[in-house]
């Protein structure tokens, strides 16, 4: 909103959970309408917790402005008009549905669900909301990292022919030490997968976005190097600290898969919380028959374009700094060579979403495309199950 001009409509917000995702989230209604000319002004109305008092807190911290400890609670008010999901994936499916039969727009953090089941509940409650002109997205942020958008550019433009190889990887490390606790991340149950779901869906995800193509099979394998854990006293973010008593890992430590693509491409992912000196090493690289993209999160404000038909007396990788105004989102934020962080990935999600709400579009990525990546990661586990196997991905072989 522009200093001085009346207040526009605004799009009530309920979000529920207030830990990593939440805090990102919130930083991202706090932040959009400030910074984006938006057609619906984000109010921050209400964050819902079980802790009565540990939510208060965070409303406060974060910029909420009422509390409530019951999610269902979030669906009968008249000051939301969407819910924001930010919890562990054992619950998005129950609340996303919920909500869209209430008549709320639905924001649902990654990976959508934590079966292939619960996500196709999901698809179906999103495309009969659908036809009452309510809308969802799943929140894959990285897409709305400015290189990443860029890389999609310049693959819509040709720019690098005909794509021949994909290589992704996430690599991380907080869980190397074997006394770290057993936080809910670690637990089959409410986390659906490892480091396979956790960070292993971000970069299917990217590499179909960036490519426009889509992954039709994989030959996958899996592994636990910390089979127990302390069990979990207390729990922030990333951060925990464990008791003496110990439980079972029930989830991935990594995950490592060939892949193919519809369009003939081959690609190689992996996905791991054990690379000792990793901290968000996501990584993409991408070649094609006229030229080669990639990119590094942990040098996000670059990208590195090689240009196959240029002189090959002087052609090479070339630096993209990417903070020209010219490039995606960067118009709204600083002057050129002033990076940006993690957090505006987020804070472009919204601004992408609220957008198509106001236009009656349908945002992306949308439920349906976290369907099809919870069923490639489903396909993963399958293969890795079935020694390797070579497994179609539903709809895609």
């Amino acid at each position: 909103m522009t200093p001085g001009s009346t207040p526009g409509p605004t799009l009530g917000v309920g979000m529920v959970g207030y830990a990593f995702m939440g805090a990102a989230h919130s930083q991202a209604w706090r932040t959009a309408g400030r910074f984006f000319d938006l057609p619906l002004q984000p109010d921050m109305a209400v964050l819902c917790g079980r802790n009565a008092d540990a939510t208060a807190a965070a409303a406060q911290r974060m910029g909420w402005r009422h509390t409530e400890t019951d999610w269902k609670a979030l669906l009968g008010r008249d000051d939301v008009q969407l819910v924001d999901v930010c919890t562990p994936g054992d619950t998005h499916a129950e609340i996303a549905v919920a909500a869209l039969e209430a008549g709320k727009h639905v924001l649902c953090e990654k990976p959508l669900a934590n079966t292939v089941d619960e996500a196709k509940a999901m698809v179906a409650a999103a495309e009969k909301a659908k036809a009452q002109g309510v809308r969802s997205m799943v929140a894959f942020n990285y897409r709305r990292v400015p290189a990443v958008a860029l890389a999609r550019q310049l693959v819509e433009q040709g720019r690098i022919g005909q794509i021949r190889h994909v290589r992704a990887t996430y690599l991380q490390d907080w869980i190397t030490d074997p006394e770290f606790p057993l936080v809910w991340r670690l637990q089959k149950d409410k986390a659906g997968s490892g480091a396979l779901g956790d960070i292993g869906a971000h970069i299917v995800d990217m590499a179909q976005f960036v490519t426009g193509d889509r992954i039709s099979g994989v030959s996958a394998l899996t592994e636990t190097f910390i089979k127990e854990r302390p069990l979990p006293e207390a729990s922030s973010g990333l951060s925990a600290t464990g008791s003496s008593a110990r439980g079972e890992v029930t989830v991935d430590d990594t995950a490592l898969f060939l892949a193919r693509f519809g369009g003939g491409a081959v690609a190689t992912f992996e996905a791991t919380r054990f690379a000792t000196g990793r901290k968000n090493g996501l990584r993409l690289e991408i070649n094609g028959s006229a030229g080669s993209l990639a990119f590094d999160f942990e040098s996000m404000n670059e990208l590195s374009f090689y240009d196959g038909t240029e002189d090959p007396d002087t052609a090479g990788f070339r630096r993209i700094y990417v903070t020209e105004p010219t490039h995606p989102y960067i118009g709204a934020w600083w002057p050129p060579g002033h990076g940006l962080g993690y957090e505006h990935a987020f804070t472009h999600e919204v601004v992408d979403l609220v957008r198509d709400l106001a236009a009656g579009a349908d945002p992306t990525p949308s439920f349906a495309d976290g369907l099809q990546v919870q069923q490639v990661l489903d396909a993963v586990v399958r293969s890795a199950e079935a020694g390797s196997n070579w497994q179609t991905i539903a709809g895609e072989g």
